[in-house]
C-alpha cells in the first residue's frame, strides 16, 4: 500500500504472530532483492482498539508512529468491518480514523508534544519553536534554528525560502544522527507558500528521503502555527501529493486528511526470508 508514494508492506499478524528480526525486515524492504518499502507494518490484535499497528522502518528499527501507514491500515480495517469509523492502537496512543467514500482518510493524531524532554532532546530548551542547531558554515549556515515537535516520533523542522534549493539527501543523514537527538529525528525543510499552504521535503529516520511523511506534515503545520506563520488549517504539499492538516483549537488534537492506495496483494516467498532468522 502507499500514502502519497510513502509505501508499505502490510502483514496480517492477527491470527498468527510474527517474530520479525531486523534482518528479515531489511530483506523485505530491499527494493532490489525484496518487495521494497519505506516501512513494514504488522497488524496485530488489540484490547484497546480495532487493531494494533506495529511499524518498522526499512533499516529494521521499530518506530511508534507513521501517519501515512495509519491511513492505509484504517482503510483496510474499515473495509473488513463495513463501517467508516475505526480505531488503531500504536505503541504510545490510540488513533481515531474516519474513512471517506472518496479514498480520503482522516486520522486524529492526538496532541503534539512540544516540551524538550518529550521530543526528546539531549539538553533543555525553553522554547522549542526555535532551537540552536544549524547545518553548514558557522558564519553562513545553510539552515538553522529549527522547530522541534513530536507527533508520535521526533521531528526537526527547518523553515527555508526554497525546499528544493538544499541538498537534503546529504544534510538529512547527518542531522538525523545529531547528538541532540537521542532517538534520532526526522529532518524536514518547510517553505511557507501562503498562510494556508506549506511545502515540505523530509528525510525520514531509518528510511531516508521519502515522497511523503504524514507525521512530518503534521509537525510542520504545528510548527508553522506556533510561529504564527499560518492559520490552524493548512494544505501541506509533499513530493508525493497533498495532505490537509488541522490543529484543532478546541482540544489541541491534530487531524490529518489524505488519500491511500492498495498497490497489490500477495504472499511472501520463503526464499526472500531465507537466512533472515524468521
Amino acid at each position: 500500500m502507499n500514502g502519497l508514494g510513502n509505501d508499505f508492506v502490510v502483514l496480517d499478524a492477527r491470527a498468527d504472530a510474527l517474530a520479525l528480526v531486523p534482518d528479515a525486515i531489511r530483506a523485505i524492504a530491499d527494493r532490489k532483492e525484496g518487495i521494497g518499502c519505506d516501512q513494514l507494518v504488522a497488524l496485530e490484535p488489540s484490547t484497546k482498539a480495532d487493531v494494533f499497528m506495529r511499524i518498522w522502518n526499512a533499516d529494521g528499527g521499530e518506530v511508534a508512529a507513521c501517519g501515512n501507514a495509519a491511513r492505509c491500515v484504517a482503510a483496510l480495517v474499515a473495509a473488513e468491518q463495513g463501517r467508516p469509523q475505526v480505531s488503531i492502537e500504536t505503541e504510545d496512543q490510540v488513533l481515531g480514523a474516519l474513512v471517506g467514500s472518496d479514498n480520503q482518510v482522516t486520522i486524529d493524531m492526538g496532541v503534539p508534544r512540544l516540551a524538550w524532554n518529550e521530543i526528546p532532546l539531549a539538553e533543555p530548551f525553553h522554547d522549542t519553536r526555535r532551537i540552536e542547531l544549524q547545518a553548514g558554515p558557522i558564519d553562513a549556515p545553510v539552515m538553522h534554528s529549527p522547530a522541534v515537535v513530536n507527533v508520535g516520533n521526533p521531528h526537526a523542522l527547518f523553515f527555508v525560502d526554497d525546499v528544493e534549493a538544499i541538498d537534503l539527501g546529504r544534510i538529512g543523514s547527518m542531522l538525523e544522527h545529531h547528538p541532540l537527538f537521542p532517538e534520532r529525528a526526522n529532518i524536514s525543510l518547510v517553505q511557507v507558500l501562503s498562510p494556508g499552504h506549506l511545502k515540505i521535503r523530509t528525510w525520514e529516520r531509518g528510511a531516508g528521503l521519502t515522497r511523503a511523511c504524514g507525521t512530518a506534515a503534521c509537525a510542520s503545520a504545528v510548527a508553522a502555527i506556533r510561529r504564527e506563520l499560518t492559520g490552524r488549517k493548512v494544505k501541506v504539499s509533499l513530493p508525493g501529493g497533498d495532505l490537509v492538516i488541522e490543529w484543532r483549537e478546541a482540544d489541541g488534537h491534530v487531524l490529518m486528511t489524505g488519500p491511500y492506495a492498495l498497490d497489490f496483494e500477495g504472499t511472501l516467498p520463503e526464499g526472500l526470508l531465507a537466512g533472515a532468522g524468521v
